[in-house]
């Protein structure tokens, strides 16, 4: 959807209070939008649609507890390796059960 704004105006809000039992979520992020769709679909009563503004902006209302964050430490070189070596190994196997 052309929207008329750049990348870096497509912003992705996160609003919630300590007090509240829900977190509203504005995004134009088309996979968390197709994602919190689906999870609203699944789980209305953990989920719901807010506002569409027409514009690629849509807003959900998710309860707390369904949501999160998760952060990752970078890589270790030696992790790095061995992820490598791994998917190496596994996309040859791949290979030979596709023939």
């Amino acid at each position: 959807m052309r929207t008329g704004l750049t990348k870096k105006q497509k912003i992705t809000n996160i609003y919630f209070t300590e007090a509240d039992d829900l977190i509203e979520v504005c995004t134009y992020n088309t996979d968390l939008k197709k994602r919190l769709a689906a999870f609203a679909g699944k789980y209305p009563s953990e989920c719901r649609p807010l506002d569409d503004d027409g514009n690629g902006c849509v807003t959900y209302e998710v309860r707390k507890g369904r949501l999160s964050f998760r952060l990752t430490a970078p890589y270790t070189e030696e992790r790095k390796k061995a992820a490598s070596e791994a998917a190496k190994k596994n996309t040859g196997n791949l290979k030979v059960a596709q023939d």
